[in-house]
């Protein structure tokens, strides 16, 4: 912990340093645009102090292998070995002349030699550059005066960037610590681009803290994030195994759809020599008919054949998908669960259950299909523990997870976690390896009080998690008991509460009921219900002509019309204006008699008009029925019951997710239960009510706040009368001092 506080700490005053730098390009550019030079000057500098020790060798080497005719890959792999030592996987050296230091020697051929400098790095990084499109700024700088100025600032003792001062994770938070401040400045969403550490360690300690296969020598395993950011997820997940097994053979791969993020990740990644291919630059999700661009931009899943060990991702909370809608509606429908959709769709203003649904698609088949089977775990915000009716795409894709067993816990975490917002968040894991003890069940766990005040707070960040709190928080996951208990602080106090809870699966379901009353109206052709008509559209399109070209034929029709209209009425004002009619066939007796005798033959959609502007609901009144005899529903007084589930159901349900799908099976199953339910919390209150089974929709929701709600009774009246005298009583004795 205080290794952790001193690294923060040194961090902090390296942020500052390189801000100050910053602050040097203010006026060609504003503070939200200073991330265009100095993200890739960062990257470019780390870069430098990695290679600047071998530079005088690698220049020898270079020429030793063109004299040979050493070239392509075997020209690469030779060259890295002698830039940055070891033998190399992925080629990382810089073939010119140049250091970071000896382009400074040079103020009036700076910009030329910065490029030179740049284009002759090994293809992988000189692509980070091109991702960050940094040529465009280098002219910029160089016209502003501003060019020489910066770079020897980066350059000073102060921003010392070489991994022996600077480990690669410590890299890492520099890169997000940045990115946080420019997007402070830009007004942009942090979030998108990483997650707090402590975050991130906690959701690879949950990973990973029933796994064993990881840990054993020489076997291989992949880790993947869908959203991979700067490459946090990726990179503490690396940290974590190699600490416990150093042999491990780990292989990483992401996705990153923002070319900044995707750059800095990428020169994170090189220098590690990880495979830089296995991240790829795109959008995970798909955009159909996406614009060709020239930086190597994927419109598609980048890994669409592969399964992974592993996986992490934060998606962005609460954003559209709107970009990506045809892509995905199209996969949706043509290839159902052979694609990644096959649950169904969440609403447009939220995609962070489809990031769920495109990581389930990659796990490895079930230990109990032969498969080494997958873990995720991935941090939500709220909405998708429970937004979306019964039957909806979000519902759905909740009971398609929960029903195959694969949701294994949701762990809530504190307020004011992320930089970019204050809300509650909250990890969730899912796996198709659960342990026997876990089968066929969800533990939550509230977490929301495990945390630390931050002495200062960063964005909306103001709260922290400690290593002890993430231990505990493993721990109550990992005992897997009902009413677990831990001791968190409240009001002040250290007391115990109940942070675990297990649950069925079941228990997340249930049957939403349509419950309808019978329709019952009166009728009365009073002047005020007949001048109702007029507003009714059946009746105001007998008047209307659809002819467009002939004017004559037009002014015909609408002629017509209005004498039908005047027809209707006078047959109306034939009726007794003064009966109240409360049953309503005996009004369409008389009805049909005065039309019939005014020699009127209307079409059913102005028979119905005229029972709308005429009636009015009634509680007193005969029930309507139709042909057969059945009463008629009112849609004013329907109403819907939530079921639970019966005890005794299996899981998965018979029904289907798509919207056609036919409940006749599963209300086979549960009508009883239903029934029962509606004679006991229904009928006693409403007697000539029923059930219209044909309605029935299922839904799956997980209420967490619900299940570890705490009641906290009000005041004492009598303690809230002494504060408010006290208050008084302050109030006037300030207001006496100032008399």
């Amino acid at each position: 912990m205080v290794t952790n506080n001193i690294e923060n700490s040194n961090n902090q005053e390296l942020v500052g340093f390189i801000w100050s730098i910053a602050d040097k390009l203010r006026g060609p550019y504003r503070p939200p645009q200073y991330r265009r030079v100095m993200l890739p000057l960062i990257v470019l500098r780390r870069l430098d102090a990695v290679l600047e020790p071998t530079k005088k060798a690698v220049l020898e080497a270079k020429a030793k292998y063109e004299a040979m005719g050493l070239d392509g890959d075997a020209f690469e792999k030779a060259i890295s070995k002698v830039a940055i030592g070891g033998d190399r996987q992925q080629s990382l050296y810089n073939l010119s002349e140049f250091t970071f230091q000896k382009l400074l020697e040079d103020s009036d051929g700076l910009a030329d030699n910065l490029r030179d400098y740049i284009n002759k790095f090994s293809p992988l990084a000189r692509d980070i550059f091109e991702k960050f499109e940094f040529d465009n700024e280098i002219q910029k700088l160089d016209e502003a005066n501003r060019l020489f100025e910066v770079m020897k600032a980066i350059n000073s003792p102060e921003v010392d960037l070489s991994p022996a001062k600077l480990s690669n994770l410590r890299m890492g938070y520099l890169f997000e610590e940045l990115v946080r401040k420019f997007n402070e400045q830009a007004n942009e969403e942090a979030g998108d681009h990483f997650t707090p550490r402590e975050v991130i360690r906690l959701m690879v300690n949950l990973v990973f803290c029933e796994e064993q296969d990881i840990f054993k020598q020489g076997i291989y395993r992949t880790v993947y994030d869908p959203t991979a950011g700067t490459g946090g997820m990726l990179s503490v997940s690396e940290e974590y195994i190699k600490k416990q097994n150093p042999e491990a053979n780990l292989g990483l791969f992401g996705q990153e759809y923002n070319p900044e993020s995707y750059a800095i990740c990428c020169s994170d990644l090189l220098i590690k020599d990880e495979p830089i291919n296995n991240l790829v630059y795109g959008d995970t999700l798909g955009i159909k008919n996406a614009k060709s661009k020239s930086n190597n931009f994927l419109p598609r899943d980048g890994h669409p054949d592969k399964q992974f060990h592993y996986m992490f991702a934060n998606p962005p909370f609460g954003v559209e998908w709107k970009p990506e809608e045809d892509f995905i509606k199209d996969e949706y429908d043509n290839l159902g669960f052979k694609g990644r959709f096959g649950a169904g769709v969440p609403r447009i203003n939220d995609g962070s259950l489809l990031f769920l649904q495109h990581m389930i698609s990659k796990m490895h088949a079930s230990p109990e299909s032969g498969g080494d089977g997958s873990r995720i775990a991935i941090v939500f915000n709220g909405s998708p523990l429970f937004t979306g009716d019964a039957g909806s795409g979000e519902s759905n894709i909740r009971r398609w997870i929960i029903e195959n067993d694969w949701l294994d816990a949701v762990i809530a975490l504190p307020d004011q976690m992320f930089y970019n917002t204050g809300i509650f968040t909250y990890i969730w894991l899912v796996t198709n390896k659960k342990a026997a003890h876990r089968q066929g069940k969800v533990q939550l766990v509230d977490g929301t009080h495990h945390f630390l005040k931050m002495k200062k707070s960063l964005g909306n960040k103001r709260n922290e998690l400690s290593p002890e709190h993430i231990a505990e928080l493993v721990r109550l996951y990992g005992d897997f008991e009902q009413n677990g208990l831990s001791e968190v602080k409240s009001d002040g106090q250290i007391e115990k509460q109940i942070c675990s809870k297990i649950f069925d699966n079941r228990e997340f379901g249930f049957l939403k009921i349509t419950v309808e009353r019978p329709l019952r109206l009166n009728f009365q052709a009073s002047e005020e219900r007949v001048a109702r008509l007029s507003e009714q559209k059946a009746f105001q399109d007998l008047a209307t002509s659809k002819k467009r070209k002939d004017e004559k034929v037009k002014q015909l029709e609408m002629e017509m019309g209005e004498s039908l209209q005047n027809q209707i009425l006078d047959a109306l004002r034939c009726l007794d204006n003064n009966r109240l009619y409360m049953s309503r066939a005996e009004f369409m007796r008389d009805l049909e008699r005065v039309l019939k005798n005014a020699g009127l033959k209307l079409k059913e959609p102005m028979i119905k008009a005229i029972l709308a502007a005429l009636g009015e609901a009634d509680p007193e009144a005969e029930i309507c029925r139709d042909k057969k005899g059945n009463p008629e529903p009112d849609s004013n007084l329907r109403d819907t019951e939530i079921v639970p589930l019966p005890d005794d159901i299996t899981l998965p349900l018979p029904l289907g997710y798509d919207k056609d799908a036919s409940a006749d099976e599963l209300i086979n199953l549960v009508k009883g239960h239903c029934e029962k339910y509606f004679e006991a919390e229904v009928l006693p209150y409403v007697a000539d009510a029923w059930i219209d089974f044909s309605k029935t929709k299922v839904g799956y929701e997980i209420p967490l706040n619900r299940h570890f709600y705490m009641y906290q009774p009000p005041r004492p009246l009598d303690e809230i009368e002494n504060d408010i005298k006290s208050l008084e009583s302050d109030i006037i004795a300030m207001l006496g001092e100032v008399v």
